[in-house]
């Protein structure tokens, strides 16, 4: 099936928009950026940028969306990697602190722009957290097959596994977390919901 030139184009310009937008908003921050001056940057007008998104808060999903993609795609990639399902258990619960620090908290502005997502509910929030528990579960399931880990209901504790080490893969409860001097170490809850699973 051939390709439409008309709809490369229009693909062409949303991505283009989501990168200035996402430029600007890690530059000067979601709340002091508009759609004025996303379409500034472009040579284009704000009525062009609302033809391909119906508002800012639209086009800071779209980023979220393609931020947290890329996250997925890791987990998968951990997920389906060398080792054994607890060394990629471990892996996972780790790299998914790791993202959070290097994308969400390392930059204030991109913590800003996934907050206001956190805040507003968007689907695509709940389709990460979705996504990456089934990616939990994918392990877990291996494990249980494996021998490692206990027989049960992969999806349930899948969810409280996430749910366990959420401090430290949620934006916001990372950054209230930060300077707890009684939590854990990342390390050490991993091994600990390892334990878990293997009781």
């Amino acid at each position: 099936m051939t390709a439409h030139p008309a709809e490369d184009i229009r693909q062409d310009t949303r991505t283009r928009i989501l990168d200035e937008a996402e430029r600007l908003f890690r530059h000067y921050g979601y709340a002091k950026t508009t759609v004025a001056d996303i379409a500034r940057e472009l040579g284009m007008s704000p009525a062009n940028v609302y033809r391909f998104f119906p508002s800012k808060a639209a086009i800071n999903e779209a980023i979220a969306e393609r931020m947290l993609a890329e996250r997925v795609t890791e987990s998968r990639r951990i997920a389906r990697g060398p080792g054994t399902p607890t060394e990629r258990m471990r892996e996972l619960l780790l790299a998914n602190h790791r993202m959070t620090l290097d994308a969400f908290i390392a930059e204030k502005k991109v913590h800003e722009m996934v907050s206001v997502a956190i805040h507003e509910q968007w689907e695509v929030v709940q389709r990460f957290i979705h996504a990456t528990t089934e990616i939990f579960a994918e392990v877990i399931r291996q494990g249980m097959e494996a021998g490692e880990f206990a027989e049960g209901d992969a999806h349930r504790i899948a969810r409280c596994a996430h749910q366990c080490y959420v401090t430290y893969i949620h934006p916001e409860l990372v950054v209230q977390c930060l300077t707890d001097p009684e939590r854990a170490q990342p390390e050490v809850l991993a091994d600990f919901i390892l334990r878990a699973l293997r009781a």
